[in-house]
């Protein structure tokens, strides 16, 4: 059984299921406030724990991640019990979007477009081990919301890879892995939250 946080609204006009990073669970502040301003939006959010995620809450030990066939069985389970009407999306914050836009490579997975909040292009300090696949072989759109001094693909890496034109980039302004900035920088963590949440209502509107 897999865990599951539904949080609908009345009106919804699409669902976005989001999947947590590696080494936070679906209750993660981040996800929650992302959560919240897309239900100020009228856009469900359907949340779930990835099974080592369950696992380390069951005996309180710190399991890595699973590999990534079984996080793809995963978000798929939770994506073809899914029984809604609405334009689906889906996506998730760091490993989470990953598998996501790892799953959108099938032309059988039925969903309108595919959102990564801080994608792991690669390894923290290991630039050489590039994870570029899933944004090559993409056959859904892809909205990716990066901080362009992230220490898992900032700006200044990106700009040189090679991915699908399908994928749409953008850039917070000294933003890290969390899209937070530094104090230094004039910028506020939130003000970086809200502005991602208005670019994934965009996306979502252009795709519904």
């Amino acid at each position: 059984m897999i865990s599951q946080l539904k949080c609908y609204v009345e009106s919804p006009k699409a669902l976005l299921i989001f999947a947590h990073g590696a080494g936070a669970n679906m209750h993660h502040p981040f996800l929650e406030k992302i959560t919240h301003l897309l239900n100020e939006q009228n856009i469900n959010v359907l949340r779930f724990n990835f099974p080592y995620m369950d696992k380390r809450e069951l005996d309180g030990k710190k399991y890595p991640p699973n590999r990534m066939p079984i996080l793809l069985e995963c978000y798929q389970e939770v994506l073809v019990a899914t029984d809604n009407v609405l334009p689906v999306f889906i996506g998730g914050k760091s490993m989470g979007g990953r598998v996501a836009a790892t799953l959108a490579k099938s032309e059988k997975t039925e969903v309108k477009g595919v959102i990564c909040l801080g994608y792991p292009f690669h390894p923290a300090k290991k630039p050489e081990k590039l994870r570029l696949e899933p944004l090559q072989d993409t056959k859904k759109s892809i909205l990716i919301l990066q901080g362009d001094r992230d220490l898992l693909g900032c700006k200044g890496e990106i700009e040189n890879y090679e991915i699908s034109n399908l994928c749409q980039l953008q850039y917070f302004e000294d933003g890290d892995h969390d899209l937070k900035p530094r104090v230094k920088s004039g910028f506020t963590h939130q003000q970086h939250i809200e502005q991602a949440v208005h670019a994934i209502v965009r996306f979502i509107d252009e795709k519904c």
